[in-house]
């Protein structure tokens, strides 16, 4: 698992019910055009679902790991 992945499961709380577990799952899809045509997956999303009631919420991990200095400010924005 990637730095992104473990930092949201360290400070993760469900927004919906308050849980504190979740699992990560990455998610890459073709854009449009010529990555249609060619099925270049270069969109990758990251999807962080909630283990007691299910509920997700959905990333992009490159601007995530763009922001490496301020990773830990952006998920404490994210989740308290």
């Amino acid at each position: 698992m990637g730095v992104v992945e473990d930092k949201i499961r360290e400070k993760f709380k469900c927004v919906k019910c308050g849980h504190g577990r979740c699992k990560t799952k990455e998610l890459a899809m073709t854009g449009s055009g010529l990555s249609k045509l060619l099925d270049l997956q270069h969109n990758h999303f990251l999807f962080v679902s909630c283990e007691n009631c299910g509920y997700v919420e959905v990333y992009n991990p490159s601007i995530l790991e763009g922001r490496k200095g301020q990773l830990g400010t952006i998920l404490d924005l994210f989740f308290g």
